[in-house]
């Protein structure tokens, strides 16, 4: 059976193309699923940052030195619920960190927060099937246009280009990486 990805789309390209959206010249492409854990999302930054596949290079704005690519934003958003003793839901939570380990750590905090557990009755639970991640990169091509990147869980947007071998220089890197097909 094909792969529908989100609700109300077409089936999922085995290809990684982009479709471009209206507006501001930018491009999406959804996964055919979500990455699997923050670990491998994080060495899929982590290697897009430090291997360049891109071929970005540095350069200077307003008195400052750039690196050929760098992380502009993150978040890392983890959802809980609480369970009574018979496992039905009597709340929930979502909690937002701006870095891996202020996500990792801050499961654990509320995870072990015992006031919290007792304030809602019952047992707290970790959905990291639910959890969202999302860094936004701001990378700088060597003819001079500067570009947005946007890897979350389950899309991939290269967005402000107008250089349309950008697009495809996105997606050539894209479908060497398994976990972004």
């Amino acid at each position: 059976m094909p792969d529908m990805g989100p609700p109300g789309r077409k089936p999922v390209n085995h290809m990684a193309k982009f479709k471009p959206r209206t507006g501001t010249k930018s491009a999406f492409h959804y996964l055919k699923q979500p990455v699997a854990d923050i670990g491998k999302f994080d060495r899929i930054v982590q290697s897009l940052i430090l291997g360049n596949p891109l071929g970005c290079t540095s350069y200077r704005s307003a008195r400052k030195n750039h690196p050929p690519i760098e992380k502009v934003r993150e978040m890392y958003t983890a959802k809980f619920v609480y369970l009574n003793d018979k496992k039905k839901r009597i709340g929930a939570a979502i909690e937002m960190y701006d870095s891996v380990g202020g996500y990792q750590t801050g499961i654990a905090a509320v995870i072990s927060n015992v006031a919290n557990n007792l304030s809602h009755r019952g047992a707290v639970k970790h959905l990291p099937d639910e959890d969202l991640f999302s860094v936004t990169i701001r990378c700088h091509d060597p003819d001079g246009e500067v570009y947005a990147l946007n890897l979350a869980r389950d899309r991939v947007t290269v967005s402000s280009y107008t250089d349309e071998g950008i697009k495809k220089k996105v997606e050539a890197w894209v479908d060497t990486v398994p976990e972004l097909g």
